[in-house]
């Protein structure tokens, strides 16, 4: 029987190119990685990839598909698991037809006639970032209710010297944690039950080899948007084949197939680098910058925030509001968020959470004179909000007690004083966009601060049936329907932090809140994990307290600040406690940031390979006409003198100035915070020229530093 389409086709982006084989009844990726030329033939790829039959093993290797299947023969970990009573969970879906859409699109349709399931593949390459985009969709064509167990948004090979594994792990005020494995025979395995994207076990993962660093090396990353429960892994086989699954968790009998009923994976995104993890970490930058924001930094710049909880926490009344906006206003604020603390019977975290009505005992007036004054005062107004959330003690709660997720007739697990509602009942939707709506129109609120500050342990619905996958989608519609009734207002993905970091909820979101911690040593980290996938502009970024409430630290407003750079800038922290040095400083950092966002939020970020005892990156325009590098001490170095201070990124032919931009002058001398005599070292280099290959291949002297200090570097193209 002749096929109705080609044995092979190719994605090509302006780096990378794609090979999918369909010879075989299957679709297989048979190549992914540095672009190939046109002289590389489809059946040249095929050859080379012969492999022989290894003793005590298949005659013919099992298809490593993009849904690889047990009932093709394959003996790693499935890509689509499922059962019924017409045993398909042997299922094999063959190839019957595909479609390209332009020359970026491709749609595979895959059938099983004998147990009647249809799997549809495509496949999306983005060809200016490099990145692909990936997923799966099951049809159940058949009479019989089918259960879906799995079904990976692709199976994705990858080389065998690409045998690094970085993943991320952390907590709450820890997130974004890189952790570091050598690739083994088996599985590494990291699976999220928690119901959000979680702290600790982030939905991506990237695969690179061992001479890999920041700048040069080979490595492929992998992030599925999805807000949900997730399943990651990496496996290399006994044949020595490698691949990587991601897709979505679904718990026991949490979807079942009818007649004509479908399941759509969600989307996975991918792409190769052959320049380090850097260059990858740019490509998910561009392809997030063109696809999922709808926020234009060529717009709207991204205004300075002051954000109330750790200033005033529930401690709310408009005299002491207004007079914190007044001191906001002053130091260059460009939005002022009301966070925690403003509707009825929150006096703290025990009550009021479902109850979205203004407090007549904080706000007698409302919250009019609030937005107003702040408004008089150039500043936005934003104002936080938790509604997929509900405290026991609450009007609603004691109205409608069956509103809540819950495993009846078990307890329900505490959880920060609060109960999850049950998004998949329309009404409980309704009633939430109801209040979102009314205080949007009522009020001048161009901010939303989407909080969700617990897990969801006991994710059942009011049919005792888990809903996590119904949840995620309901709050997707929510977000949406919000979005279109006030498109120009942002909307921030704060969930205890970031523990709903992904691109699922990018597609509807401004801004994620990166972690509740603003210790400056500890976001130094938090920060660099949340790079490998995210541009700087969606990062919130404040200068926090004197004394972190988290970690009780105390550090100098010149190391708080340094770290806020390369964000979108913020502060938190109660602004009457400022001393006047520490005014200085932070307007200074605020108008240092104002000055450089322009291109901090459209640049090229560069991740140094710096001594553990340092961590430092840049940004470079994207022209290469201006660049900022920022060196953090973070204990003592080991030797004398700190390390030679390499730059990244410039044009090695071009002639740059270069400024100390950080710790500021004041008057004639460094302020306090300075670690040593700027006077006899910095000066030597300040306003000095110097070749881009110079910058980067001997790099500059560092001067001593004090632990936990920071440097910020200007440099622009004498043209």
């Amino acid at each position: 029987m002749q096929n109705n389409y080609p044995d092979f086709v190719s994605l090509k982006g302006k780096n990378t190119s794609l090979t999918i084989a369909l010879n075989r009844q299957a679709p297989q990726v048979i190549y992914w990685g540095k672009k190939l030329s046109d002289k590389t033939t489809e059946q040249m790829l095929t050859t080379l990839r012969i492999r022989q039959e290894v003793p005590a093993s298949p005659m013919r290797e099992a298809k490593r598909s993009l849904t690889t299947t047990t009932g093709e023969g394959f003996s790693g970990n499935p890509g689509l698991k499922l059962f019924g009573d017409q045993a398909q969970w042997a299922v094999v879906p063959k190839v019957t037809s595909i479609e390209m859409i332009g020359e970026n699109k491709l749609v595979i349709n895959n059938s099983d006639d004998y147990r009647k399931i249809t799997v549809i593949h495509t496949v999306v390459i983005d060809p200016e970032s490099d990145v692909l985009r990936f997923d799966s969709k099951v049809v159940n064509d058949g009479t019989e209710d089918i259960q879906l167990e799995w079904c990976t948004a692709a199976t994705l090979p990858v080389p065998a010297h690409t045998d690094q594994i970085l993943g991320f792990e952390g907590h709450w005020a820890g997130e974004f944690h890189e952790q570091r494995t050598q690739q083994f025979f088996g599985t590494y395995l990291r699976e999220n039950r928690r119901g959000r994207t979680s702290h600790d076990c982030f939905p991506g993962i990237i695969m690179h080899t061992k001479t890999c660093d920041q700048q040069q090396g080979e490595a492929y990353g992998f992030h599925l948007g999805w807000s949900g429960n997730h399943r990651l892994l990496s496996e290399k086989m006994s044949d020595g084949r490698s691949f990587v699954q991601l897709g979505e968790l679904l718990l026991p009998g949490e979807y079942t197939l009818k007649s004509g009923d479908s399941y759509q994976s969600p989307k996975l995104y991918a792409t190769y680098s052959g320049s380090g993890l850097s260059g990858m970490s740019r490509q998910f930058h561009r392809y997030v910058r063109s696809n999922l924001m709808k926020y234009n930094a060529a717009e709207k710049v991204r205004p300075v925030h002051y954000n109330t909880w750790e200033g005033i926490y529930f401690d709310h009344d408009v005299e002491t509001i207004n007079g914190l906006a007044d001191r906001a206003a002053e130091l260059g604020v460009e939005r002022f968020v009301l966070d925690d603390g403003w509707f009825i019977g929150r006096n703290d975290d025990t009550a009021g959470l479902g109850d979205w009505y203004v407090d007549e005992e904080a706000f007698p007036d409302g919250l009019g004179p609030v937005v107003d004054h702040v408004n008089s005062l150039g500043m936005e107004f934003g104002l936080w909000f938790e509604p997929e959330m509900i405290n026991p003690n609450s009007n609603l709660y004691r109205a409608h007690p069956d509103w809540i997720l819950s495993t009846a007739p078990n307890e329900d697990v505490g959880f920060r004083n609060q109960l999850v509602l049950d998004l998949t009942r329309p009404e409980v939707v309704e009633y939430l966009f109801e209040r979102l709506d009314s205080l949007l129109k009522e009020y001048n609120i161009k901010y939303i601060k989407w909080d969700m500050n617990r897990d969801i342990n006991q994710p059942g619905d009011q049919y005792g049936r888990p809903a996590i996958h119904r949840q995620t989608n309901a709050l997707y519609a929510l977000l949406d329907k919000v979005k279109q009734a006030h498109p120009t207002v942002e909307i921030e993905s704060c969930s205890s932090g970031g523990a709903r970091a992904d691109y699922g909820v990018l597609e509807r979101t401004d801004r994620v809140w990166t972690s509740d911690s603003n210790d400056a040593l500890d976001r130094l980290k938090i920060q660099k994990g949340f790079s490998y996938f995210f541009p700087a502009e969606l990062m919130g970024t404040h200068v926090g307290p004197r004394d972190c409430h988290i970690t009780h630290r105390s550090l100098t407003m010149s190391m708080r600040a340094s770290v806020v750079l390369f964000g979108h800038m913020g502060m938190e922290m109660d602004l009457r406690e400022l001393t006047d040095d520490e005014k200085v400083e932070l307007k200074a950092m605020v108008n240092l940031y104002k000055e450089h966002r322009h291109f901090i939020h459209s640049g090229d970020l560069y991740r140094l390979s710096l001594p553990d005892y340092a961590q430092g990156l840049g940004v470079v325009a994207k022209d290469k006409s201006e660049a900022l590098f920022s060196y953090s001490l973070l204990r003592g170095h080991t030797a004398g003198l700190p390390d030679q201070f390499r730059f990244e990124g410039l044009d090695p032919e071009a002639i740059y100035k270069l400024h100390v931009v950080w710790p500021i002058r004041s008057g004639d001398f460094w302020p306090k915070s300075s670690i040593f005599n700027f006077e006899t070292n910095l000066p030597k280099m300040d306003g000095q020229r110097f070749t881009g290959e110079a910058l980067m291949l001997l790099g500059k002297q560092i001067p001593r530093l004090a632990p936990q200090s920071s440097l910020i570097y200007h440099l622009t193209r004498e043209d």
